[in-house]
């Protein structure tokens, strides 16, 4: 039994403490919400986040994240990407010393470009081999629903990977590992983006063509990113890449594509986010540092491009389109 902490108790962060739970391990949750802990304990459910789900016993929540991570030899971070640096600041001198840092976020920082293990170890100055990434075809609703589901634990250090691997292996829950952490994570945080697109071509009411196009010219330029930076051209082709992204693009319980699907109708990023009931899809936060961190190595990234200049710029659905389809001709590899 490994006794770990869950920081974030959103949908995913509340769905990998269930798992890790039913893999035999004692966990706490923080919860930035006194009332969700409460409710957590009190009732065993997170509606809000996962309504109509069961929690294990095993499973306790706190709103004291010194109590959450006390004694922890695994601490996953699950909050939302652009707030992690803030949280950390705070958190770092509460984490233990051994303890191995899980990143369950799919983001970029924006001012920085750096991927979310980087923001990690660079605030509590933990070796990067400490850091570990799970990153997959990984919808919260389905995994806490117990429905089979593969993922990737990502660390440089193979045997913290195998570790982290065997900890969070559940009769649902597979995890495979991989070395190549450059490459989940952005597999990961650009897949939010294509998904927005995705999103918006249904709004648009296209069909499972266009949605196919724009997938598999989406994985064409996350590879081309992953690459320049490093990553293993394969990692793209797993559960982390084209698994991640066929997931996110296609399924309704994908906030990054429900959200990109309201843009398509036409409402802007305000209406939108009203729709959602205040909240900002992944991709929204993210594409602008995504595109950000692909100029300054000069890669390409039409896709991420359009969804940015949707979002922030004022470019319409149909614009977007038109921008696409009017690129210049050229051979596909």
């Amino acid at each position: 039994m490994t006794r770990a902490a869950v920081l974030g108790a959103g949908s995913w962060g509340t769905a990998f403490a269930k798992v890790l739970a039913d893999a035999g391990n004692d966990v706490t949750v923080w919860a930035r919400r006194q009332e969700l802990a409460d409710e957590l304990n009190a009732t065993r459910r997170n509606e809000r986040y996962l309504p109509g789900i069961d929690l294990p016993a095993g499973l306790r929540a706190t709103h004291d994240t010194a109590e959450a991570v006390r004694g922890a030899e695994l601490v996953a971070v699950a909050i939302p990407s652009q707030s992690l640096r803030e949280n950390l600041v705070a958190w770092a001198d509460l984490v233990p010393q051994d303890a191995t840092l899980v990143s369950l976020m799919k983001g970029v920082e924006l001012g920085t470009t750096k991927r979310m293990s980087e923001v990690i170890a660079e605030v509590t100055g933990a070796a990067p081999e400490r850091v570990a990434v799970v990153s997959g075809p990984n919808l919260a609703l389905e995994i806490a629903q117990e429905q089979p589901t593969a993922t990737v634990v990502a660390c440089t250090d193979e045997a913290r990977a195998e570790q982290v691997q065997r900890i969070c292996s559940a009769p649902y829950f597979r995890p495979y590992t991989n070395t190549d952490v450059v490459g989940c994570e952005l597999g990961g945080a650009v897949k939010n983006v294509i998904a927005l697109a995705c999103g918006i071509a249904q709004g648009m009411r296209f069909g499972d063509n266009t949605l196919a196009s724009i997938i598999t010219r989406g994985l064409a330029e996350t590879a081309r990113l992953g690459e320049r930076l490093g990553a293993d051209p394969m990692t793209f082709a797993g559960l982390a890449g084209l698994g991640d992204l066929v997931a996110t693009c296609n399924s309704p319980l994908s906030r990054n594509r429900t959200f990109g699907e309201r843009l398509g109708l036409g409402e802007t990023l305000d209406e939108a986010q009203q729709a959602t009931h205040g909240q900002v899809a992944e991709g929204v936060k993210s594409c602008r540092a995504v595109l950000e961190l692909a100029q300054h190595h000069g890669v390409d990234v039409p896709i991420t491009q359009s969804v940015e200049a949707v979002c922030f710029r004022g470019l319409t659905p149909q614009q977007m389109l038109a921008q696409l389809m009017s690129r210049s001709m050229k051979s596909e590899i």
